[in-house]
């Protein structure tokens, strides 16, 4: 009997593998080939060349000045009508108008200057820069008059904040008569300014500290739109604009000057500047009186209730908006306070009954918008996402309910109440007051 030889059979061995193996990658490669050959024939469309691909793009320059891809045209600022607030808050003049930011369409904190929110009383000026100054007088030593020119020579700063109209979110103020986020609380955006500190020009005017308690500052639009500040906060972080988001401001907004008090009602920061007078007693205006003032219930009102306090808003999913089929969201939506930094936001999917603390999505500042997220699967049962945001000094966003309890309904200015949004069984989204 002859003995197998046992290199030989070990190296038959491992070529009868190596030739298996190969036998198998080679079938296995042709039924990958094949699989993928159906996919291409069941959807040729994959792998089409699209139409944009077959022709030479637009130039550089195309446009002077960067638009927007024609496909998001319906990304736009609006004007308020009747099915996104009260009829009486409509007003019956273009020029003293208001336009929504389409918060639902923005995705990060800063606001593009084309669909930062409008407010005027009078309708806009068209200044020229090369004609206009700012003026500083009243308890100084000495008056200045500072072109726009100049003043971009002083040394200056870049701040992010948000800006608030007083009058956002008016329309919800304990009746639902509002649809779309943008709608209800569309005056509200987030910049980045650049411009000089007001304490600096205060520094070289050399005004009166021991007389100064007020400054009245004064646009340059047809009402003259006028607020007073006190001096305190003047010289603490309020500052005067000439850029937004690294460009000119728009005539919209202030061109060619601005003030900026960080955290403050949008009327006190004051476009298109014209007059700083410092003063040992407050202007008391018609925006400080009769408008933009707080009436409570007992018949008293609230005194230069100017801080914005802290509130959040989901902007995805919110009214108007339809979910196309049960699965998996990312809840977005924008918090800020007028009192410093937000902590925290919680999200609540059951009405209240429920609270659950989201994520931040984005960087946090001072005075300034904070986007959160939250993870929820839509499973084709009816919800209600509230939001609820808190700030560095512990203040939690309040229920409407609980605002109307504590100032009554004659109340409208400052709303800064949780907002509801109801999810019907269809996927609707409508807004509901809770």
């Amino acid at each position: 009997m002859i003995k197998p030889n046992k290199k030989q059979s070990t190296t038959d061995c491992s070529r009868r593998n190596f030739m298996l193996k190969s036998s198998l990658f080679m079938g296995s490669g042709a039924i990958l080939l094949s699989s993928l050959k159906q996919q291409v024939i069941a959807a040729p469309k994959i792998l089409e060349v699209p139409i944009w691909s077959k022709s030479i793009g637009n130039p550089v320059l195309h446009h002077s000045y960067g638009l927007p891809s024609n496909f998001e045209h319906q990304v736009i600022r609006r004007k308020s009508n009747p099915d996104d607030a009260p009829v009486e808050y409509v007003p019956s003049l273009d020029q003293a108008s208001r336009s929504f930011t389409p918060l639902a369409d923005l995705r990060g904190v800063i606001t593009p200057n084309g669909l930062f929110f409008e407010r005027y009383h009078g309708g806009y000026p068209n200044i020229d820069p090369q004609k206009h100054k700012l003026i500083i007088h009243g308890l100084v030593k000495r008056n200045l008059e500072i072109t726009v020119e100049r003043l971009k020579r002083y040394p200056s700063i870049n701040k992010i904040y948000f800006l608030e109209c007083s009058g956002n979110s008016y329309s919800n103020w304990g009746e639902n008569e509002g649809s779309s986020v943008q709608g209800i609380h569309g005056l509200v955006s987030c910049a980045q300014w650049t411009g000089v500190p007001l304490s600096l020009l205060f520094r070289e005017a050399g005004i009166d500290l021991d007389k100064a308690k007020y400054v009245i500052a004064e646009g340059a639009d047809a009402p003259s739109m006028a607020r007073s500040i006190a001096i305190t906060r003047a010289l603490d972080d309020v500052f005067v604009a000439y850029a937004q988001n690294g460009e000119a401001l728009r005539a919209e907004q202030g061109y060619p000057l601005r003030l900026i008090v960080p955290g403050c009602e949008g009327s006190i920061n004051i476009k298109w500047l014209r007059r700083l007078e410092v003063t040992d007693t407050p202007l008391f205006s018609r925006n400080e009186t009769s408008k933009y003032t707080d009436l409570l219930g007992n018949d008293m009102a609230r005194n230069a209730s100017l801080i914005m306090e802290a509130k959040s808003v989901i902007i995805a999913p919110s009214g108007g908006q339809i979910l196309p089929e049960k699965g998996f969201y990312e809840i977005r939506g924008f918090a800020w306070s007028g009192r410093g930094s937000i902590t925290a936001v919680d999200v609540s999917t059951d009405g209240g009954k429920n609270w659950q603390r989201a994520n931040i999505s984005s960087d946090i500042f001072p005075k300034a918008i904070t986007e959160f997220t939250f993870p929820w699967q839509f499973t084709g049962e009816k919800a209600i996402l509230i939001s609820r945001a808190i700030d560095e000094t512990g203040y939690v966003q309040p229920y409407t309910q609980q605002l109307l309890k504590s100032r009554g309904h004659n109340y409208g200015y400052h709303n800064n109440s949780m907002q509801a949004w109801e999810i019907e069984t269809n996927g609707r989204v409508q807004n509901v007051i809770i």
